[in-house]
């Protein structure tokens, strides 16, 4: 929420790809700064203050594809070009109240059925918000947390943050979000999820911790860097 206020913090991190859940509409993103001049926006939300935004900097360049099936609401299949390279980037923010039984994990499941010719381009990456994790598995349902890691594994397609520090789903050890902003209450919701051929580009994997961040949000920033 209120991101134009927030936006100069994760400007040290001279981010070329923003994926910002629970951001206000392109109209409302009038930054305090100059220093942060976006290059491209994609916004989608019901609720102008409210949305999923993605945002690049420098010569990343994005593109909303045809593809993209709105019934899926804030997930977005964009075309992200620098000069002449690519790749398609799944912004994520897993959050449809209209679609109660699936309105989380389930929407990213769902998804993945119909993105399914997506999924088998080469350098394909999904980042966002899953709002999901395999403690909250509910073992006969097919779209669960462990069935989407695992149709992404049939792809090639794996966490970042589990590769890089070697941890198996559910026992992660730097928790993305704090429940009510407590301390005691942590847990691991937020995921980037990359191809085998960007997997080996992975430089680093960093989640901001608690003390720095629960001021601004009940959210901790993850940071990928690829070269």
């Amino acid at each position: 929420m209120a991101f134009r206020k927030k936006a100069h913090l994760l400007m040290r991190y001279k981010p070329d790809i923003l994926i910002i859940p629970e951001c206000e509409n392109p109209e409302r993103l009038k930054f305090p700064s100059t220093e942060i001049i976006p290059t491209d926006i994609i916004w989608y939300g019901n609720n102008i203050n409210k949305g999923l935004a993605v945002i690049s900097f420098g010569n990343y360049r994005l593109k909303l594809m045809d593809e993209h099936n709105d019934s899926f609401r804030t997930i977005l299949p964009i075309t992200v070009s620098e000069g002449e390279k690519e790749f398609t980037l799944f912004g994520i923010w897993a959050n449809n109240p209209a679609d109660k039984p699936n309105q989380y994990i389930g929407q990213v499941w769902k998804a993945l059925q119909c993105y399914e010719g997506l999924l088998n381009k080469a350098s394909v990456m999904l980042a966002g918000d899953f709002n999901s994790n395999t403690i909250w598995d509910k073992p006969r349902r097919e779209g669960n947390h462990s069935t989407v890691v695992e149709k992404l594994a049939a792809k090639g397609i794996q966490s970042t943050y589990h590769h890089y520090f070697n941890l198996s789903q559910s026992k992660e050890e730097h928790p993305t979000f704090l429940l009510y902003r407590h301390k005691d209450k942590p847990y691991h919701l937020d995921y980037c999820f990359a191809s085998a051929d960007l997997m080996e580009g992975l430089v680093s994997v960093e989640v901001g911790n608690w003390e720095e961040w629960n001021t601004y949000s009940d959210h901790c920033p993850l940071i990928i860097e690829f070269r």
